[in-house]
């Protein structure tokens, strides 16, 4: 009940009113991102999402499409901007994401969407977490984000699944706005993004 009914008019009042509130800033990090990533402010890549289906996920655009001369792309570290290093930390490139959560293809809450090359990798536990639809925040953001292992996120993922409520995803509102405001765990060892999931 509460995940078909009630989770899902959350997910449309709330999206929608935090788009009106972002609005104005939104369109301003959208000129600013337009600018220093040649006229590309937005981020798309398929990512699975409930029951393994696959949809285009969206986020500002951090990193630049610098490639060296032999045409590989640069390190992450050398394609961050110094608008996209601040739109990370604050995680307001997770913005876009509402559209997605009108859509329908994501949550509020919810385990994180990842690559799809990760779907062959994943333990028969671990896949659980496609049960519920993916969200831009969840339990294993507000318990360490991308500082914590690949297996300690899959617990807490499926911990998540396995424990889902409206008084749950009310404490990982209150504690993601707590990491945001800190900013913390949004990377591992000072890396500029989290190291590929290799399998169990």
């Amino acid at each position: 009940m509460y995940q078909k009914f009630i989770k899902r008019s959350l997910d449309i009042v709330v999206s929608a009113s935090m788009l009106l509130v972002f609005l104005p800033f939104g369109c301003l990090i959208t000129v600013v991102l337009a600018y220093t990533n040649n006229g590309k402010p937005f981020f798309f890549q398929v990512r699975p999402g409930l029951n393994e289906q696959l949809f285009k996920i969206m986020k500002f655009k951090t990193m630049t499409d610098a490639v060296d001369e032999q045409g590989t792309l640069l390190s992450d570290a050398e394609r961050m901007t110094a608008i996209g290093t601040f739109v990370r930390k604050t995680s307001l490139d997770e913005i876009p994401q509402l559209l997605n959560v009108l859509k329908g293809d994501m949550s509020l809450i919810g385990p994180r969407p990842l690559l799809p090359e990760y779907l062959p990798l994943y333990s028969e536990t671990q896949k659980m977490r496609h049960n519920v639809k993916p969200g831009i925040t969840g339990w294993a953001q507000v318990n360490g984000r991308n500082a914590i292992s690949w297996q300690q996120k899959f617990e807490y993922d499926v911990w998540y699944v396995q424990n889902i409520s409206f008084q749950l995803d009310l404490k990982i509102v209150f504690l993601t706005i707590k990491k945001i405001v800190i900013r913390e765990g949004i990377s591992a060892d000072n890396a500029v993004t989290i190291e590929k999931f290799k399998g169990n």
